[in-house]
């Protein structure tokens, strides 16, 4: 803990980085009919989704009951035969449909929505005969449709979806200027500091891009998200890989050219790789790299280096690169399990939740508490609560390492509001104290008040009582730039501290009502 109360507010929060909303399993489905079965056709079995947003529960949706058999001595109508015919179909579409993530120019998003469209004209077509039985499960089934088909549209183009698009294309721009562009010409690509940053302040504008809990955003944003955070491990390699040494003379053993050989040809593969990942490559394949550097691997692990352990290390060398870039290959199929996206189900998410709990219950005593008898102050456990979100296992994904960060500054916030509550409680005013010096110890009464209700707020950006909040912050700012410190060096360091922490309030306020989410 720091020493006074100006150390405290300096440690607010800290650096700013990357909670967030649950996947919700639950959903409502249509009632059945009351009429039985049979005559009544499949489609009241058929789960309802009056809202489009929650077709991502699709792991409910295709699981349909079986039709229930013909009765003997009654033959099914033709188009309640047809109808049984579409629902098969359409249960097979509605995963698929439900976990598209790409966009309305590509091959899938024509076929599935030219299958749908054929189905939607067969139902139309259908001849009920006037009997009201068939014209509810014809009915049923058009709406079924054309839900599907809407879904796939507003997902496809979704503001997110495009955001993450545009991301994309950025990356892409960037990556092919600085690695892929220069590979080509014959040259090799300078890489730098430059780009490194570049492709981290995109993965983190990837992060923050909202899904609204739909799976096919998730999906999408997992899938830029691996895909670049691969190019970024790469061109990182690949900058650590330009301080080495020089390959070895080919002087120095038999082997040592063709390792100097392997060492090319992998420089090459690494931009192939790194042009694969971005979608700067139309001729070569993930599959095809990967036979291509598993071959290398054979081929160095025959080379006899024995007895020589410099030509032995540089061999390592190259297998430790080699395998780097393979473990990168695996990516064409990523995202295709739920449990990659659907970071609810993820262990360290968990983790971090029933973190997030604890300090809610703990914040919720520390203010229900404040300033009575019974005031409890919970920093032991606190600290013990940040011990535990330090040794979370991330697995270098920016989403969990983003809710990560949320659930440490809020602990942060509730152990900074006890510690100005304790040095508010220890001041001590003297006669010697200069105005300036008091006047801001007042401003840090009235922040200490303020960041109470901070923390206790759990509205919306649009609530009138966060709009008052905002303002009351923002008043506080004012009256801090109004404190003339009078060349008193202890009052300019508490005066800016205080503005830091007035500022940090703000912050915080602000990561609170963003609906960020996994």
């Amino acid at each position: 803990m720091c020493a006074n109360v100006f150390g405290v507010l300096k440690s607010l929060f800290g650096k700013p980085f990357d909670g967030g909303k649950r996947m919700d399993h639950g959903g409502s489905q249509g009632q059945p009919a009351q009429q039985p079965a049979p005559s009544q056709g499949p489609f009241p079995q058929y789960p309802q989704y009056p809202q489009y947003p929650q077709y991502h529960q699709y792991h409910q949706y295709y699981q349909y009951p079986p039709p229930p058999p013909p009765q003997q001595q009654q033959p099914q109508h033709p188009t309640m035969t047809r109808l049984y015919e579409v629902q098969r179909e359409v249960a097979s579409l509605g995963p698929q449909v439900c976990t598209f993530s790409g966009l309305q120019d590509e091959r899938e998003y024509k076929r599935l929505e030219r299958e749908l469209a054929r189905l939607q004209t067969d139902v139309d077509r259908l001849d009920t005969e006037g009997r009201g039985e068939l014209q509810a499960a014809r009915k049923r089934a058009a709406q079924e449709l054309e839900g599907l088909l809407r879904y796939l549209e507003e997902n496809a183009r979704h503001p997110s979806r495009l955001a993450i698009e545009e991301l994309s294309r950025e990356a892409r721009r960037l990556v092919d200027e600085g690695v892929v562009a220069p590979q080509r010409a014959g040259g090799a690509p300078e890489i730098g500091d430059e780009l490194v940053d570049a492709l981290q302040a995109l993965v983190l504008r990837l992060t923050q891009v909202k899904t609204e809990g739909r799976v096919p955003l998730r999906k999408a944003r997992y899938r830029a998200l691996t895909r670049l955070c691969a190019v970024q491990a790469v061109v990182e390699g690949r900058t650590r890989q330009q301080t080495l040494s020089l390959p070895l003379s080919g002087d120095t053993h038999a082997s040592v050219r063709r390792v100097n050989q392997a060492m090319v040809e992998v420089s090459v593969a690494r931009s192939q790789l790194v042009a694969l990942l971005m979608g700067l490559s139309g001729r070569d394949s993930c599959a095809h790299l990967s036979r291509i550097l598993t071959e290398l691997l054979v081929e160095l692990d025959a080379l006899d280096v024995s007895g020589n352990a410099a030509v032995r290390n540089y061999r390592k060398q190259v297998v430790e690169e080699i395998n780097g870039l393979l473990k990168h290959l695996d990516l064409e199929v990523e995202g295709d399990d739920t449990r990659r996206y659907d970071l609810a189900q993820n262990d360290s998410i968990r983790e971090i939740e029933a973190v997030r709990g604890h300090v809610s219950h703990l914040r919720g005593e520390v203010l229900r508490y404040a300033g009575s008898r019974d005031e409890i102050r919970p920093k032991a456990e606190l600290q013990s609560l940040l011990t535990h979100l330090d040794q979370v296992d991330t697995a270098k994904n920016p989403c969990i390492r983003e809710a990560r960060r949320r659930a440490v500054l809020e602990v942060q916030a509730l152990v900074t509001f006890l510690d100005l509550r304790e040095a508010l409680a220890r001041r001590q005013t003297g006669p010697g104290e200069p105005p300036a010096h008091r006047a801001v110890w007042l401003v840090l009464g009235s922040l200490s008040e303020l960041q109470a209700q901070v923390l206790d707020f759990g509205g919306k950006r649009a609530d009138k009582s966060y709009i008052l909040l905002e303002e009351l912050l923002t008043k506080q700012l004012l009256a801090l730039d109004a404190v003339d410190p009078q060349g008193d060096e202890n009052t300019k360091a508490a005066r800016k501290q205080a503005v830091k922490f007035a500022q940090n309030i703000l912050g915080y306020l602000d990561l609170k009502t963003d609906e960020w989410e996994y």
